[in-house]
């Protein structure tokens, strides 16, 4: 590669972390380097500057990573060659990515990266639901896409995603799901679950169950992390007339 190419790619100033990253080929650091130099010109001196300042080794293998599943996704979805993300978006999504190595935080980042990518670069629209991911554990996560891929979804008159019914589950379920023996933690992360409006229930005194069912903001976190900018309800393919509640 000459240097005036080496160069192009490496305007958000990747590069300088690409050394210590030792065990992510040259390869994907580049492409990583391009993909965000595409989607975010604004902010590339600034974001540079974010990343030879503040990302180690660590951090910088787990910010490539996420940078990597938002190119996939965006190419699966809605590929956009001119497309562009706000740069808070970006910012945001690889700072909260960087600091995690867990693949389903760096996957669901990755989506919400994909998914922050417009024609125009001003849809802000993902720091809700950025807000919302930086606050969840492993576990909740964990617990979130299972309520989500479970519950029986369907539209309101209005065409808006909806949960037609309960998504009672058992306790066994629950803990084999959260990946986790102690119903007491699992408790407090379906409680905090619930505070953030994104499971309607969670442990109800003295029953063998729990309630998983996923509001509606929880859906569309979900779609969002999936990459996918369309509405929910298209995204999994529910038509207006289907599951239509009072």
């Amino acid at each position: 590669m000459t240097e005036q190419n080496s160069s192009s790619l490496d305007i958000l100033g990747v590069k300088p972390v690409a050394d210590a990253v030792s065990h992510v080929s040259k390869v994907t650091v580049d492409g990583a380097s391009s993909f965000l130099s595409r989607i975010c010109l604004p902010a590339a001196e600034e974001f540079g500057l974010l990343l030879q300042d503040k990302v180690r080794a660590w951090r910088a293998a787990n910010a490539i990573r996420v940078v990597t599943e938002a190119q996939a996704l965006l190419q699966k979805f809605e590929p956009m060659p001119d497309g562009h993300a706000h740069p808070r978006l970006v910012a945001s999504v690889i700072e909260e990515g960087s600091w995690s190595d867990d693949a389903t935080l760096q996957e669901m980042c990755g989506g919400l990266l994909a998914s922050s990518c417009s024609q125009d670069g001003h849809d802000d629209s993902n720091l809700i639901f950025i807000g919302l991911l930086k606050q969840l554990t492993r576990v909740q996560v964990r617990l979130l896409r299972f309520s989500v891929e479970q519950a029986k979804k369907g539209t309101d008159s209005n065409g808006l995603i909806t949960v037609i019914e309960p998504l009672m589950t058992d306790i066994s379920t629950v803990l084999r799901v959260a990946e986790v023996d102690d119903i007491h933690r699992v408790d407090q992360e379906l409680d905090h679950l619930r505070g953030s409006e994104l499971i309607a229930e969670g442990f109800a005194t003295g029953r063998s169950q729990a309630n998983l069912m996923p509001t509606a903001l929880a859906i569309n976190l979900y779609v969002r992390c999936q990459g996918y900018r369309g509405n929910a309800a298209d995204y999994f393919g529910i038509a207006k007339s289907e599951g239509v509640t009072p």
